[in-house]
């Protein structure tokens, strides 16, 4: 939370001190900071199928596909940042495949996984993209959670995270929201 207070405290002041056109360009950029921080986050609520890291140090790798709305926020958000015991590694990808070897998979506006990637938790803009979608509400970014989707990539989200979500398509045979 602590990168979170400092992403948007820096935004504010960039705010500040910006010329009245720069306005919706700079809210974009504190949008997207706080996309970024929400990424590495999502991985300290996800119990990854057994394999998922070849040893206990190995690094939590998020990965990047497509457009890269993140630029360097990204960079600096995940700087130095651990998940559990697994240091963070940075990816920027064309395309996402099986042997990509992505944890955390943002993916491009134009991106969406057209299979199911044991072990791969995929983030989108769009519902239905992925197993957690960003989504705007009341100028907050917010997110709905497809649980089914997360059970065919081998994932098991959080309770925690589950009820932080604005929706949840439940895993067959589960109650939704």
């Amino acid at each position: 939370m602590e990168i979170l207070t400092r992403l948007a405290r820096l935004a504010l002041l960039l705010l500040a001190l910006a010329p009245p056109g720069a306005v919706a360009a700079e809210g974009e950029t504190l949008e997207y900071a706080v996309k970024g921080a929400y990424l590495y986050k999502f991985g300290l609520y996800i119990e990854w199928p057994a394999g998922a890291f070849a040893a206990p140090a190995s690094p939590l790798v998020l990965c990047v596909v497509g457009d890269d709305p993140f630029g360097a926020a990204l960079d600096a958000a995940v700087n130095g940042e651990h998940v559990d015991s697994h240091p963070l590694q940075l990816r920027r990808l064309k395309s996402l495949t099986r042997e990509s070897g992505c944890h955390v998979a943002y993916l491009g506006a134009a991106e969406a996984p057209r299979e199911a990637l044991r072990g791969v938790l995929t983030v989108s803009e769009a519902r239905g993209g992925g197993v957690i979608s960003f989504a705007l509400k009341d100028n907050r970014v917010r997110f709905n959670v497809d649980d089914e989707a997360a059970a065919r990539n081998g994932l098991l989200i959080s309770s925690k995270l589950l009820n932080m979500a604005l929706s949840v398509k439940s895993r067959a045979g589960k109650e939704g929201r």
